[in-house]
């Protein structure tokens, strides 16, 4: 069977997530946001579009046609269309058409087509369209087109045309909910969106029982999309001890909100730097962490803080080290400071992981580091996120 995946805006992350959890095999990107794949997997769309913070949607590509004829294009959307109404409830059928990619399809001309189709076969229709190129997650959530229509993917690869159909699309009003909506949050100690905490998790491949550890945990994010996720072994601590508190709040809150509770969570206000007198040696499966990242307003030395992020993320290294077990995983974010140079932590003992598929790495849309890692940022950040994944030799 072959999927397409529309990714998020690091085309890189989203890339490295999907192959981290489903395994990605000949993969095509042929665009920056779209990834068409073949397995033979057996997974719940929502459930899978759910787990996933770097994807946008997910569908099943349902053809691929030579490209030249617009009689073919017409009537292989017209069949998956007539398909998926027939399929469907009783009452008005909501359908829209997406495409993705550098080559052009006419939307109006084959949304109005197949209305007028469906009007001669005196089926009432609802042509779903958009201001953007591409119809949103919003617009297919509120406009029913997967419970009581269809969205149409277009793309090209080649002399192809892939037509495929959306199965599910990332579940904004949770993440939103999860963001903005949790009782404990804090400006001054770093917002780490819920999405790249996703990834982050993903990008460790642990088990749901073995045991991860967020040594600076901050608000909790790290904590509370584990939780979510289904992971049952928690571990987190912070210097702060505000931090702990509202950490421990926000896993209450979403306890309570997803009503689940076969999990242990253990907090503590620790030092990072003395994690292994507390921690038993060898006995956490993976660290996944945003640490400090400097003072982010006022007069900044960039020369010194860089020298005492250097200094503390070594120390922190270090400790990982001793807590992990033989091939545990660091998962973490180093930041990176516009216009300076990369900071360079010792992380002795460990490697650093390229997370893309050996297939794409060097693609036009994926960029990473020369040490192989990952940048994400947001437009007009100074400070950007650099991933890193660590494996224990």
């Amino acid at each position: 069977m072959k999927y397409f995946f529309v990714l998020g805006s690091n085309a890189a992350l989203s890339v490295a997530e999907l192959d981290a959890v489903l395994g990605l095999k000949q993969p095509r990107l042929l665009a920056a946001d779209f990834l068409v794949a073949e397995g033979a997997w057996d997974f719940d769309a929502e459930k899978l579009i759910a787990r996933l913070g770097g994807l946008i949607k997910v569908g099943r590509v349902v053809d691929e046609i030579k490209s030249g004829s617009d009689a073919n294009l017409h009537a292989a959307v017209r069949g998956l269309a007539v398909s998926r109404q027939e399929a469907a409830a009783e009452g008005k059928f909501n359908f829209g058409i997406s495409a993705y990619g550098k080559r052009y399809f006419n939307k109006q001309d084959l949304g109005l087509k197949l209305k007028k189709y469906f009007s001669d076969q005196k089926i009432s229709s609802r042509f779903v369209i958009s201001r953007e190129a591409t119809l949103s997650s919003v617009v297919v959530a509120q406009n029913k087109l997967l419970k009581r229509g269809v969205e149409i993917i277009l793309s090209g690869d080649g002399d192809n045309i892939i037509i495929g159909e959306t199965l599910a699309v990332q579940p904004f009003k949770d993440l939103s909910l999860r963001d903005y909506g949790r009782p404990s949050r804090d400006d001054l100690s770093g917002m780490l969106p819920p999405k790249l905490a996703q990834i982050m998790l993903n990008l460790a491949q642990v088990k749901e029982d073995d045991a991860i550890m967020d040594p600076f945990c901050g608000s909790g994010t790290i904590l509370s999309e584990a939780i979510v996720l289904g992971y049952k072994n928690l571990f987190a601590s912070d210097i702060s001890p505000k931090a702990v508190d509202d950490t421990r709040k926000n896993i209450s809150w979403t306890k309570e909100l997803y009503k689940v509770g076969d999990f242990r969570a253990k907090l503590a206000v620790r030092n990072v730097l003395d994690l292994s007198a507390s921690i038993p040696a060898s006995s956490i499966a993976a660290v996944i962490t945003e640490p400090y990242l400097g003072p982010q307003r006022g007069m900044i030395s960039f020369a010194v803080v860089i020298r005492d992020l250097e200094e503390l993320y070594s120390g922190a290294i270090a400790e990982f080290s001793k807590i992990l077990k033989p091939g545990g995983r660091v998962v973490m974010v180093w930041p990176m400071f516009y216009g300076e140079k990369p900071m360079t932590p010792d992380y002795a003992g460990f490697k650093i992981m390229n997370m893309i598929p050996a297939d794409l790495r060097g693609h036009e849309f994926i960029k990473q580091s020369k040490r192989d890692t990952i940048i994400y940022s947001r437009p007009n950040q100074k400070v950007y996120r650099e991933v890193v994944v660590l494996e224990k030799l």
